[in-house]
């Protein structure tokens, strides 16, 4: 077990927080003007890991903005009288008071790391201030076992996935530092917000506090059982499912580790979550889900076959795998994740231990992506449910709204196809043609937005497609083109009906108004 933290979580206090946040506004402590401070080059390091180019651009900067970027975000000391001048409201015995720092003769250290967080939303853009552990740049060395992560790529991945809906109760499994708490009480009655630690949901309350946001009750436990007997109408969780042997030696890091043997958490969380979702309401996360032998695992269906199996056939499952690692990639992956290196003598023992758990469950490769699970809204509990397993690695954008249209595509459906369809603006085709050849070899409709599909067509489907300008109806253009190509309409339209549907729900085609 890797050694837990030797600083003590923070201590949230509402009185000592709204000060801190005023002075941090006073500051402009904001994400534009640290990056104009020590410029858009430096501020792109600090993302890989490196503070030596910050430091460097405001190195004779002693203004209030540089001590609060050097001593919060960097997580450097700073002098006493320095910080006393930036935060005047707050003072030192305040910023201490509130677990964030310590005061050792002149210097004030700090223990933790408190950094501004844009996010953007249906109702605009805004930031946060998210407090957080020291991380290994400021460590300079490896995380301690409970550490406290920020906002990292996880948390922004999941924050955009969300579907944008307004909703009476949410609930955020795994809170963590409590970002994605924050996010979603700006769209939620009430949210719930658990973790298994204690010094995580420290990190959380004190981050509601900072950013003023009241509606969220923080509550200890693992998994569900903090919430037993209750339903929400949103479930989001960016879960600790990082597939960590459970051998001794391996650190057990509480942020991304769940305790539990290969991608058994992720599974144990859709088994459960269905249990607590209202009529439409719906479960978001991310996970890793494990390939494991046989044919399937060849063709690369074993681990969403294994997924798919965990949910109720009767709920609504999207899955989209981003990507697919190696256990050899996967391992690396993490080990450095934890801040060890091929450099560093752990690093092989490690590697081993990582490649020998995998060969011991026949796991050929681990696949990341996102989830969503939804109870089917009562008006539409007796028509089939949307079961759809994908892969997508094409940069994607607006998931979240995505999501929520195909859901809603999905619903409408049930009573059949739209009378008119009109083809989404984002929505160009593509002809391939083979030189002397006047008749394309391949026809392509790409979209623009959302999952950026590209899909195959053939030549009736796009010219159905070209037609949908809300002029025709759906039934016009059919037999118009059963006449043009010379096909029986029975025929065209039993090939074509199943293909409009899916553009539906994939969001190129929609209902005219």
């Amino acid at each position: 077990m890797t050694a837990v933290s030797d600083t003590p979580a923070p201590v949230p206090d509402p009185i000592l927080s709204t000060a801190l946040a005023a002075d941090l506004d006073a500051a402009d402590f904001r994400s534009e003007s640290l990056r104009r401070l020590w410029g858009d080059e430096a501020d792109d390091a600090l993302a890989r890991g490196l503070r030596e180019p910050i430091l460097r651009a405001i190195a004779e900067d002693q203004g209030t903005l540089a001590t609060l970027g050097r001593l919060l975000v960097l997580g450097m000391r700073q002098p006493a009288d320095a910080v006393a001048a930036a935060l005047p409201r707050l003072g030192v015995p305040g910023l201490v008071a509130l677990g964030l720092a310590r005061l050792e003769g002149d210097a004030v250290v700090p223990v933790a790391l408190l950094r501004p967080q844009s996010f953007v939303d249906a109702e605009g853009i805004g930031e946060w201030w998210i407090a957080s552990d020291l991380d290994e740049v400021a460590l300079d060395g490896a995380l301690p076992a409970d550490h406290v992560l920020g906002v990292g790529g996880a948390s922004r991945t999941l924050a955009e996935i969300i579907m944008p809906i307004e909703v009476d109760r949410a609930l955020d499994l795994g809170t963590g530092c409590g970002i994605q708490a924050l996010l979603v009480a700006r769209h939620a009655g009430a949210v719930v917000a658990t973790d298994i630690s204690a010094r995580a949901l420290a990190y959380a309350e004190l981050n509601a506090q900072i950013n003023a946001v009241s509606n969220i009750d923080f509550r200890l436990g693992s998994m569900f059982e903090p919430v037993a007997g209750e339903a929400f109408d949103l479930i989001v969780s960016n879960p600790p499912f990082v597939i960590t042997p459970r051998v001794e030696g391996v650190p057990e890091y509480e942020y991304r580790d769940g305790g539990l043997v290969g991608d058994a958490l992720v599974e144990q969380f859709l088994r459960s979550a269905p249990d607590f979702l209202t009529p439409g309401g719906a479960a978001q996360l991310l996970g890793n889900w494990e390939s494991r032998g046989g044919q399937a695992a060849l063709e690369g269906r074993a681990g969403l076959d294994r997924l798919s199996s965990w949910v109720p056939a009767d709920f609504d499952l999207w899955v989209v795998q981003r990507e697919e690692l190696s256990p050899l990639g996967y391992a690396e992956l993490w080990i450095r994740d934890g801040g060890t290196t091929p450099r560093d003598a752990a690093f092989t023992p490690l590697l081993t231990a990582w490649l020998d758990d995998f060969d011991a469950r026949g796991v050929s490769a681990v696949g990341f992506g996102y989830i969503l699970v939804r109870r089917p809204p009562e008006a539409s509990a007796s028509a089939p449910a949307l079961r759809r397993v994908e892969r997508l690695t094409q940069p994607v954008s607006n998931v979240g709204g995505a999501l929520r249209a195909g859901l809603a595509a999905h619903d409408a459906l049930a009573g059949g196809l739209p009378t008119t369809l009109i083809t989404s603006a984002d929505v160009t085709e593509a002809r391939h043609l083979l030189p002397g050849n006047d008749d394309p070899s391949i026809i392509e409709l790409r979209q623009g937005g959302g999952f950026a599909r590209t899909i195959s067509v053939d030549p009736a489907l796009a010219a159905f497609v070209g037609a949908c300008d809300g002029e025709l109806t759906v039934m016009q253009i059919a037999a118009a083109l059963a006449d043009l190509f010379e096909v029986p309409f029975a025929e065209l339209w039993a090939s074509l009906e199943p293909r409009i549907r899916q553009l539906v729900i994939d969001g190129l085609l929609h209902a005219a108004e």
